[in-house]
């Protein structure tokens, strides 16, 4: 049953990124794409894979966009 749940686990994955590559394919800029996924809740390793970036590069361009928001409340 385990390698059922894993084997499920993995075809979702497929369908997550299939899906997902299909909604950004007419974005124009990398971090609009990246913002979108990571509002869609995407992993950032997931949204790197999906729009050639690291992991940490997609983190940092959220974290930046959260700090700007969160400045812009404040004001």
């Amino acid at each position: 049953m385990t390698q059922d749940n894993a084997d499920l686990g993995a075809k979702l994955d497929i369908l997550i990124k299939l899906q997902a590559g299909s909604m950004v394919r007419g974005m124009a800029s990398k971090k609009e794409k990246i913002l979108f996924l990571g509002q869609a809740g995407l992993t950032p390793k997931l949204i790197g894979e999906l729009v050639g970036s690291s992991a940490a590069s997609v983190s940092q361009t959220l974290y930046t966009e959260r700090k700007k928001d969160k400045d812009a409340e404040g004001k």
